[in-house]
């Protein structure tokens, strides 16, 4: 059995039930919405926050109805961020398969994710639970501004660990806590269990942003980006962020301010790429998963009774810290 059997193993009806779902929310419509919405069901994914979601409530008490319209709200309104965040990006590729508004137009792009969007509110609202919805309107208030905080640190001269966190916090971590705060709540667990496992889905989120950061500093058709991408963007993630502020060089200094102002040509990216692998850079950021891989043990070994569900998590666990793509 692979790690992603053994991850789904406990849930696997509860997941069939959400593919169904998921599907059956994006296949209204017609025309080009019908079209468009197609296009993006064919991305498939590996299900990992609606997963997450599941396999907390089932620490609490099991999958039931308000689980399965939670973790749909979710996996709807992150399927509509990034479509929105490849307008943003201006992005091309999403998974190896050409984004919306790469296949259609900014325009279209922007008001397909408008529906989507619109469709998790719908059916994040069957739950009957004002937390449940609220935690979801929060959500997206506290993505959109990590697209801002993102923005802005483009233009700030600044290169510290605090502001890379500040943006992963407020985007890829703060879903992944998400998905475990509404599975918890829709189990019925306690105020003390929802905020341990919140603080779980958080570091989960933080450990997957790393290593999707890492993606970055190789080539691979797998991953589905090319080296330097995160670069040409204007990003500076944790690799670069150490190896600039551990050696203070400042030729590359000057090159990274470039980078931040999306200006530098492709020969200083693969310079830069080049130089944080050679200063230390890909190591930090994998210790850091380590470090956070520990704490984040912490909640599986005091809190989740059932054996099944524990290595569920772990391996899962495993599987964020460990994946090619």
């Amino acid at each position: 059995m692979n790690d992603l059997s053994l991850i789904r193993k406990p849930i696997s009806g509860e997941l069939e039930t959400f593919a169904k779902m998921f599907d059956e929310s994006l296949s209204q419509g017609e025309g080009l919405l019908a079209e468009v919405l197609q296009h993006i069901r064919q991305r498939g994914g590996k299900r990992m926050r609606p997963i997450l979601t599941m396999l907390i409530a089932k620490c609490f008490g099991g999958v039931n109805e308000v689980t399965q319209n939670s973790a749909l709200g979710l996996e709807l309104l992150h399927t509509a961020s990034l479509v929105h965040d490849d307008v943003v990006d201006e992005s091309c590729e999403r998974r190896g398969q050409a984004s919306v508004n790469a296949s259609y137009n900014n325009k279209v792009a922007v008001l397909v994710g408008d529906y989507i969007l619109s469709t998790a509110l719908q059916r994040v609202s069957l739950t009957s639970n004002a937390v449940i919805v609220n935690a979801l309107a929060e959500l997206g208030r506290t993505l959109s501004n990590g697209e801002i905080l993102q923005l802005t640190n483009f233009e700030n001269d600044g290169i510290s660990e605090d502001a890379y966190y500040k943006v992963i916090e407020s985007k890829t971590a703060s879903l992944f806590e998400c998905c475990a705060q509404m599975g918890a709540i829709s189990a019925g667990a306690n105020d003390e269990e929802i905020a341990a496992a919140m603080n779980f889905g958080r570091i989960i989120g933080v450990i997957f942003q790393i290593r999707d950061d890492i993606f970055d500093y190789y080539d691979s058709k797998e991953i589905g980006k090319p080296t330097g991408n995160d670069m040409a963007e204007g990003k500076l993630t944790l690799p670069a962020i150490y190896a600039l502020n551990k050696t203070k060089n400042e030729d590359m200094l000057k090159l990274a301010r470039k980078v931040k102002q999306r200006i530098a040509k492709p020969d200083e990216i693969a310079d830069l790429v080049a130089f944080t692998k050679q200063n230390g850079g890909i190591e930090y950021a994998e210790h850091t998963m380590d470090k956070l891989h520990e704490e984040a043990l912490v909640f599986i070994d005091e809190t989740v009774k059932n054996e099944e569900i524990a290595t569920s998590l772990r391996t899962y666990l495993d599987f964020v810290i460990q994946r090619k793509k």
